[in-house]
């Protein structure tokens, strides 16, 4: 037996079966660890249904051996194979047709002679996973349908409550509605934690049901590997498959197998990279120094603000001969983009603009971007970059719980998930019934949203006790911050869930800007695209590599609004050295916070002056003011509860009205609610320097 197998549930080495002088099996390998689905494809008479006997016990094999957990069960008995953990679902399901749906139950669980109310209990688990068959509990099994019949054989071997459950061609015979079912509850089994061997002719549902694939020919493994890459692969398809089509079903070689339910036309992840062409650091460095000389000509040239700033730094765009002139280029803040509205730091004429996109939160003058096609292209081209390195392929579901219209967020997810390939499913935010009904009906595989969005569609997955029927596996979340426990619960109650954090920002783009990558230690960032420093929010000089501080930007492409040295005040840090997940591309931890007061508040930016204009408008009011925000740790529900100073000289009895008409403004202007606090004039402390405002409670936590 092979070493290192402790996660190892079952292995078969070297196996051969005969029937007769017959050669059925040719020395066939393979394993199965602990939860995996495992897909065994293959013709009829390729030996798949004689590696599930010879597994179960049902078949001596000649030659080979088989491991249960490190011990040798080679020939041991079917009814040792289901004390020991094993059960099987066998093809044409072999239901006792005169005896009724129940007594057809019971039997599954006979070899393990268990107690009557043990029985009894599995009996009712097992009505409550498959309804129909309750609901037929005393008809004989005989009279049921087809996919009835195989409800019934999966619900006798689930009775032993197996470690391993074999399904021999479950699909077979049945239309394709039941098929859906079927399949549906094979997903949820796997969910659950079930680890299963799957026997099917069906090559596109076996490989879209499971982790990893064997491919079975002549009794020979012909093929292996991860179920994804293996129904990507248009070669493997056309060797082993066949090239089945709409016009052509029959073209397969497995005969009409199910590839036919697959958009053959769909772009594959294998063959279609997003990733750049650097390979060396002196390459991306050269890449960097052209996009940059482009950038400052470009906004130099194309926008009178820029030029007026450049003018006022003594930076002319022909002293841009190195990458260290980058500091000699001014900054750019919200400040400049405010002052510039509608079209602030535009660089090129209006008829080039193919869109505009706006920040959330601020009231008044928000922070309007414009772009050209080009831009667009960029933005769509990296976006599909980030669900590369997550693994999305375009086999995938994406549901996309963010924002939608002058909002950055649901325009870049989609794009992103159209130009990879995958099945986008634009929900939007909020309304967690509608998620969680699309998560159920539609079978997604990735779920986007912001983390406070990901922890409330956790929590309520919890709440229902539906983990194990759904089936994302990615959770893709971007717009504020996250602690590692608050990720931690969102990955567990969503059935185990892998947590990808993604970054960006309205002013370069939009999301997708960078992302963890799989070994999630860090964010990988786009440094084909912009130049990112860190600074000193103080000083305002460049910080080592390794030290915490503010991130400043610096486009290399961007045709519409080019940005030059933009303070996002997103505290951050760069992580010297490669990554183990060895990609090329450089990588910042995740953010830590900011360097200003500005919020992020359920997926909206709060900006102090935003405060300040709304308490003014409010007669009776004073200037003081505390918010304080809290993460509620059942719910995963933000809270904000603003403390409010009444004027010089205002009657406290003037409190109720004051704060209805201050909850009224700050809802109608910054989309959110707040619970007001009113204290007297002169409560909150005063300070020579800068008041601190906001106090964020959310995260207890590291963030990495």
């Amino acid at each position: 037996m092979s070493a290192g197998t402790a996660e190892i549930l079952l292995e078969v080495e070297h196996l051969s079966s005969h029937y007769g002088a017959a050669q059925a099996l040719f020395g066939v390998d393979l394993h199965i660890r602990r939860g995996e689905t495992i897909a065994l494809i293959g013709a009829n008479g390729a030996g798949k249904s004689t590696l599930l006997t010879c597994i179960m016990g049902l078949l001596k094999p000649s030659a080979g051996q088989i491991y249960l957990e490190g011990n040798d069960v080679t020939a041991t008995s079917p009814a040792a194979m289901v004390r020991r953990g094993l059960a099987l679902s066998p093809e044409g399901r072999e239901v006792f047709a005169h005896l009724s749906v129940e007594e057809n139950l019971i039997l599954g669980a006979m070899a393990l002679k268990l107690k009557r109310s043990t029985q009894q209990q599995r009996v009712d688990e097992i009505y409550q996973r498959f309804p129909r068959l309750q609901e037929r509990r005393t008809q004989l099994a005989g009279t049921l349908s087809g996919g009835e019949q195989q409800m019934l054989a999966m619900g006798r071997a689930l009775m032993a409550k197996p470690r391993l459950l074999l399904l021999d061609e479950p699909s077979l015979g049945l239309a394709p509605k039941i098929t859906d079912e079927i399949f549906a509850i094979i997903h949820q089994l796997a969910r659950a934690g079930t680890t299963i061997l799957l026997v099917e002719q069906n090559a596109a549902r076996a490989l879209s049901a499971s982790d990893r694939a064997y491919l079975l020919a002549n009794g020979k493994l012909v093929q292996q590997g991860h179920s994804d890459e293996l129904l990507n692969d248009p070669d493997l398809r056309a060797a082993f498959l066949g090239a089945a089509s709409n016009a052509s079903p029959k073209a397969s070689r497995l005969g009409a197998a199910g590839l036919t339910n697959i958009r053959l036309e769909k772009p594959d992840m294998r063959h279609q990279n997003f990733m750049p062409s650097f390979a060396t650091e002196d390459e991306l460095h050269r890449h960097q120094l052209k996009g940059l000389q482009w950038s400052v000509r470009h906004a130099y040239e194309g926008s009178s603000s820029y030029r007026e700033n450049l003018d006022a730094a003594g930076v002319t765009p022909a002293q841009i001969t190195s990458l260290e002139d980058l500091q000699r280029l001014p900054f750019t803040d919200a400040d400049d983009l405010r002052a510039g509205y509608p079209f602030p730091l535009r660089a090129v004429p209006f008829e080039q603009i193919v869109r505009i996109h706006a920040s959330s939160g601020t009231t008044g003058k928000r922070k309007v971007l414009c772009y050209t096609q080009k831009d667009l292209d960029d933005w769509e081209y990296f976006f599909a970059r980030c669900y590369q390195m997550a693994g999305v392929t375009p086999l995938d579901r994406i549901q996309i719980a963010v924002g939608y219209g002058v909002w950055t967020a649901g325009a870049g997810f989609q794009a992103g998930c159209e130009k990879i390939g995958a099945m986008a499913v634009p929900v939007g935010p909020g309304n967690i019934d509608l998620q969680i009904q699309f998560l159920l009906d539609f079978q997604s595989t990735v779920f986007c949203s912001t983390a406070s969005m990901a922890l409330l569609m956790a929590e309520e997955i919890h709440h229902r006790g539906i983990a194990d029927k759904i089936n994302v596996n990615k959770i893709i979340y971007g717009s504020e911050r996250s602690s590692v426990s608050m990720r931690r619960k969102i990955s567990e109650l969503f059935g185990g869930a892998e947590l990808f954090d993604i970054t960006g920002l309205t002013e370069l783009y939009g999301p997708g800007t960078g992302i963890e990558c799989s070994d999630h230690d860090c964010i990988h960032y786009w440094a084909d695209y912009f130049i990112l420093e860190i600074i000193d929010p103080e000083t305002l000089e460049p910080v080592p590599d390794g030290e915490w501080g503010e991130m400043v930007v610096t486009s290399l492409c961007k045709e519409g609004a080019p940005m030059l040295r933009y303070r996002t005040h997103d505290i951050t840090r760069k992580i010297p050295g490669p990554c183990t997940c060895g990609s090329p591309l450089p990588r910042h931890s995740r953010i830590k916070g900011r360097s200003d007061d500005t919020i992020k508040f359920r997926g909206v930016n709060i900006y102090p002056s935003s405060i300040d204009t709304i308490l003014s408008q409010v007669p009776g009011l004073g200037s003081e003011y505390q918010i304080h925000l809290s993460r509620d740790e059942d719910s995963g529900r933000d809270h904000m509860r603003m403390v409010v100073e009444r004027g010089q000289g205002v009657d406290a009895a003037r409190s109720a009205e004051l704060i209805h008409e201050a909850g009224h403004q700050i809802k109608k202007q910054l989309m959110v609610s707040a619970e007001l606090e009113l204290v007297d004039y002169a409560t909150l402390p005063r300070s020579e320097k800068k008041s601190q405002r906001v106090f964020d409670n959310r995260i207890q936590d590291e963030i990495v």
